[in-house]
Protein backbone atom coordinates (compact mmCIF):
# COMPACT_ATOMS: atom_id res chain seq x y z
CA UNK A 1 0.00 0.00 0.00
CA UNK A 2 1.41 3.38 -1.06
CA UNK A 3 0.32 6.37 1.00
CA UNK A 4 0.81 9.99 -0.07
CA UNK A 5 0.16 13.31 1.59
CA UNK A 6 -3.00 15.09 0.58
CA UNK A 7 -2.20 18.09 -1.68
CA UNK A 8 -4.35 20.27 0.57
CA UNK A 9 -2.76 19.17 3.87
CA UNK A 10 -3.13 21.79 6.63
CA UNK A 11 -1.04 21.88 9.80
CA UNK A 12 -2.04 23.85 12.92
CA UNK A 13 0.37 24.22 15.85
CA UNK A 14 -1.48 24.62 19.14
CA UNK A 15 -0.75 24.27 22.86
CA UNK A 16 -2.65 22.65 25.71
CA UNK A 17 -3.79 24.40 28.88
CA UNK A 18 -1.64 26.35 31.32
CA UNK A 19 1.40 24.09 30.96
CA UNK A 20 1.44 24.65 27.21
CA UNK A 21 2.21 21.12 26.02
CA UNK A 22 2.43 21.09 22.21
CA UNK A 23 -0.43 19.82 20.07
CA UNK A 24 -0.45 19.41 16.29
CA UNK A 25 -3.72 19.24 14.38
CA UNK A 26 -3.24 18.06 10.78
CA UNK A 27 -6.22 18.18 8.43
CA UNK A 28 -6.48 16.40 5.09
CA UNK A 29 -3.57 14.17 6.02
CA UNK A 30 -3.51 11.41 3.40
CA UNK A 31 -4.53 11.71 -0.22
CA UNK A 32 -6.88 8.69 -0.22
CA UNK A 33 -8.10 8.03 3.34
CA UNK A 34 -10.84 5.71 2.13
CA UNK A 35 -8.14 3.18 1.17
CA UNK A 36 -7.27 2.95 4.85
CA UNK A 37 -10.92 2.51 5.75
CA UNK A 38 -11.25 -0.31 3.23
CA UNK A 39 -8.10 -1.92 4.63
CA UNK A 40 -9.54 -1.73 8.15
CA UNK A 41 -12.76 -3.34 6.92
CA UNK A 42 -10.80 -6.46 5.90
CA UNK A 43 -8.64 -6.58 9.05
CA UNK A 44 -9.06 -8.86 12.05
CA UNK A 45 -9.89 -6.83 15.17
CA UNK A 46 -9.41 -8.28 18.65
CA UNK A 47 -10.36 -7.13 22.15
CA UNK A 48 -7.63 -5.45 24.18
CA UNK A 49 -6.23 -6.53 27.54
CA UNK A 50 -4.89 -3.01 28.09
CA UNK A 51 -6.97 -0.02 29.12
CA UNK A 52 -8.29 0.69 25.62
CA UNK A 53 -12.09 0.29 25.67
CA UNK A 54 -12.55 -1.51 22.40
CA UNK A 55 -10.93 -3.59 19.68
CA UNK A 56 -7.82 -3.15 17.54
CA UNK A 57 -6.05 -4.50 14.46
CA UNK A 58 -2.53 -3.81 13.12
CA UNK A 59 -2.28 -0.87 10.72
CA UNK A 60 -0.40 -1.34 7.41
CA UNK A 61 3.39 -1.18 7.56
CA UNK A 62 3.29 1.52 4.87
CA UNK A 63 1.50 3.78 7.35
CA UNK A 64 4.58 3.81 9.59
CA UNK A 65 6.80 4.97 6.74
CA UNK A 66 4.26 7.63 5.82
CA UNK A 67 4.23 9.02 9.37
CA UNK A 68 8.02 9.07 9.56
CA UNK A 69 8.41 11.08 6.36
CA UNK A 70 5.49 13.38 7.18
CA UNK A 71 6.20 14.16 10.83
CA UNK A 72 10.01 14.18 10.96
CA UNK A 73 10.30 17.72 9.51
CA UNK A 74 7.93 19.01 12.23
CA UNK A 75 9.62 17.51 15.28
CA UNK A 76 12.18 20.19 16.13
CA UNK A 77 9.89 23.21 15.88
CA UNK A 78 6.83 21.61 17.44
CA UNK A 79 8.21 19.21 20.05
CA UNK A 80 11.85 20.14 20.54
CA UNK A 81 12.94 16.74 19.21
CA UNK A 82 15.65 16.11 16.66
CA UNK A 83 14.53 14.15 13.58
CA UNK A 84 15.44 10.49 13.50
CA UNK A 85 14.18 7.01 12.79
CA UNK A 86 10.73 6.24 14.17
CA UNK A 87 10.10 3.23 16.39
CA UNK A 88 6.45 2.28 16.93
CA UNK A 89 5.52 0.64 20.25
CA UNK A 90 1.98 0.68 18.83
CA UNK A 91 0.39 1.29 15.41
CA UNK A 92 -3.19 0.01 15.21
CA UNK A 93 -6.61 0.54 13.76
CA UNK A 94 -8.89 1.16 16.74
CA UNK A 95 -12.64 0.97 17.37
CA UNK A 96 -14.18 2.09 20.67
CA UNK A 97 -16.90 -0.45 21.49
CA UNK A 98 -17.16 -0.86 25.29
CA UNK A 99 -20.49 0.21 26.84
CA UNK A 100 -20.15 2.84 29.58
CA UNK A 101 -21.45 0.55 32.34
CA UNK A 102 -18.55 -1.85 31.73
CA UNK A 103 -15.77 0.72 32.17
CA UNK A 104 -13.28 0.39 35.01
CA UNK A 105 -12.39 3.44 37.11
CA UNK A 106 -9.21 4.10 35.12
CA UNK A 107 -11.23 4.00 31.88
CA UNK A 108 -13.56 6.69 33.25
CA UNK A 109 -10.80 9.22 33.90
CA UNK A 110 -8.12 10.81 31.69
CA UNK A 111 -4.91 8.86 31.22
CA UNK A 112 -1.35 9.18 29.98
CA UNK A 113 0.28 6.67 27.65
CA UNK A 114 3.75 7.16 29.13
CA UNK A 115 5.48 9.43 31.65
CA UNK A 116 8.36 10.09 29.25
CA UNK A 117 7.96 13.53 27.68
CA UNK A 118 9.81 12.65 24.47
CA UNK A 119 7.34 9.95 23.41
CA UNK A 120 4.62 11.01 20.98
CA UNK A 121 1.12 9.73 20.30
CA UNK A 122 -1.04 10.24 17.24
CA UNK A 123 -4.73 9.66 16.57
CA UNK A 124 -5.90 9.72 12.96
CA UNK A 125 -9.68 9.94 12.69
CA UNK A 126 -11.10 7.79 9.90
CA UNK A 127 -14.82 8.02 10.64
CA UNK A 128 -17.55 10.20 9.21
CA UNK A 129 -20.29 11.39 11.51
CA UNK A 130 -20.46 12.58 15.11
CA UNK A 131 -18.38 10.05 17.02
CA UNK A 132 -16.41 12.55 19.10
CA UNK A 133 -12.80 13.72 19.24
CA UNK A 134 -10.15 13.98 21.93
CA UNK A 135 -9.99 16.09 25.10
CA UNK A 136 -7.12 17.10 27.39
CA UNK A 137 -7.35 17.64 31.13
CA UNK A 138 -5.88 19.12 34.31
CA UNK A 139 -5.94 17.13 37.55
CA UNK A 140 -7.61 19.51 39.99
CA UNK A 141 -5.83 18.53 43.19
CA UNK A 142 -2.29 18.62 41.82
CA UNK A 143 -2.75 21.05 38.92
CA UNK A 144 -0.89 18.60 36.67
CA UNK A 145 -1.70 18.47 32.97
CA UNK A 146 1.28 16.26 32.16
CA UNK A 147 2.67 13.39 34.24
CA UNK A 148 6.46 13.02 34.12
CA UNK A 149 8.66 10.74 36.27
CA UNK A 150 8.94 13.37 39.03
CA UNK A 151 5.15 13.61 39.28
CA UNK A 152 4.19 9.99 38.71
CA UNK A 153 4.19 8.63 42.26
CA UNK A 154 2.38 11.56 43.88
CA UNK A 155 -0.18 11.71 41.08
CA UNK A 156 -1.12 8.04 41.21
CA UNK A 157 -1.21 8.06 45.02
CA UNK A 158 -3.63 10.97 44.87
CA UNK A 159 -5.74 9.33 42.16
CA UNK A 160 -5.95 6.08 44.15
CA UNK A 161 -7.28 7.97 47.17
CA UNK A 162 -9.68 10.00 45.06
CA UNK A 163 -11.08 6.85 43.45
CA UNK A 164 -12.74 6.02 46.77
CA UNK A 165 -14.80 9.21 46.79
CA UNK A 166 -18.49 8.87 46.07
CA UNK A 167 -18.27 11.73 43.54
CA UNK A 168 -15.07 10.48 41.89
CA UNK A 169 -16.52 9.87 38.41
CA UNK A 170 -19.72 9.55 36.50
CA UNK A 171 -20.98 6.21 35.25
CA UNK A 172 -19.36 6.34 31.83
CA UNK A 173 -16.82 8.03 29.60
CA UNK A 174 -15.48 11.40 30.71
CA UNK A 175 -16.04 14.47 28.56
CA UNK A 176 -16.67 17.72 30.42
CA UNK A 177 -15.31 18.83 33.81
CA UNK A 178 -15.65 16.50 36.80
CA UNK A 179 -14.90 16.81 40.49
CA UNK A 180 -11.41 15.40 39.84
CA UNK A 181 -10.48 16.83 36.42
CA UNK A 182 -10.92 20.04 34.45
CA UNK A 183 -11.05 19.88 30.67
CA UNK A 184 -8.50 22.37 29.31
CA UNK A 185 -8.64 21.66 25.55
CA UNK A 186 -10.50 19.54 23.04
CA UNK A 187 -10.40 18.83 19.33
CA UNK A 188 -13.37 17.50 17.39
CA UNK A 189 -13.02 14.32 15.41
CA UNK A 190 -13.07 14.98 11.67
CA UNK A 191 -12.47 12.59 8.79
CA UNK A 192 -8.77 12.44 7.81
CA UNK A 193 -7.67 14.67 10.71
CA UNK A 194 -4.69 13.71 12.85
CA UNK A 195 -3.65 14.87 16.31
CA UNK A 196 -0.03 14.61 17.50
CA UNK A 197 0.78 15.17 21.18
CA UNK A 198 3.15 14.05 23.92
CA UNK A 199 2.20 10.73 25.44
CA UNK A 200 2.42 12.14 28.98
CA UNK A 201 -0.41 14.66 28.47
CA UNK A 202 -3.60 13.75 30.37
CA UNK A 203 -6.21 12.99 27.72
CA UNK A 204 -9.25 10.94 26.82
CA UNK A 205 -11.39 10.16 23.82
CA UNK A 206 -14.71 11.99 23.77
CA UNK A 207 -17.41 9.33 23.64
CA UNK A 208 -21.17 9.91 23.84
CA UNK A 209 -22.41 7.68 26.66
CA UNK A 210 -25.87 7.56 25.10
CA UNK A 211 -24.58 6.39 21.72
CA UNK A 212 -21.76 3.85 21.77
CA UNK A 213 -20.22 3.25 18.31
CA UNK A 214 -20.69 -0.11 16.59
CA UNK A 215 -17.86 -2.60 16.12
CA UNK A 216 -17.78 -1.87 12.40
CA UNK A 217 -14.88 -0.09 10.64
CA UNK A 218 -17.29 1.28 8.01
CA UNK A 219 -19.80 2.71 10.49
CA UNK A 220 -18.04 3.02 13.86
CA UNK A 221 -15.44 5.24 15.50
CA UNK A 222 -12.48 4.13 13.39
CA UNK A 223 -9.07 5.67 14.01
CA UNK A 224 -5.41 4.76 13.69
CA UNK A 225 -3.56 5.21 16.98
CA UNK A 226 0.22 5.16 17.20
CA UNK A 227 2.93 5.61 19.77
CA UNK A 228 6.18 7.00 18.37
CA UNK A 229 9.70 6.98 19.82
CA UNK A 230 12.34 8.86 17.86
CA UNK A 231 15.60 6.89 17.65
CA UNK A 232 18.94 8.56 16.89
Amino acid sequence: MLLNRHPGIRISKLSIGAEGAPLLVIDDLVSDPDRLVRKAATSHFVAQSSGFPGIRAPAPLAYRHFLETTLNPLLAECFGLQPGRFAFPMCHFSLVTLPPEKLSFLQRVPHVDSVQGDGLATVHYLFRGEWGGTAFYRHRQSGFECIDPSRRDSYYRSLELESRRSDATGEGYIDDDTSLFERVAHVDGAFNRMLVYRRNSLHSGRIDNARIPPADPLAGRLSINTFIDVVH
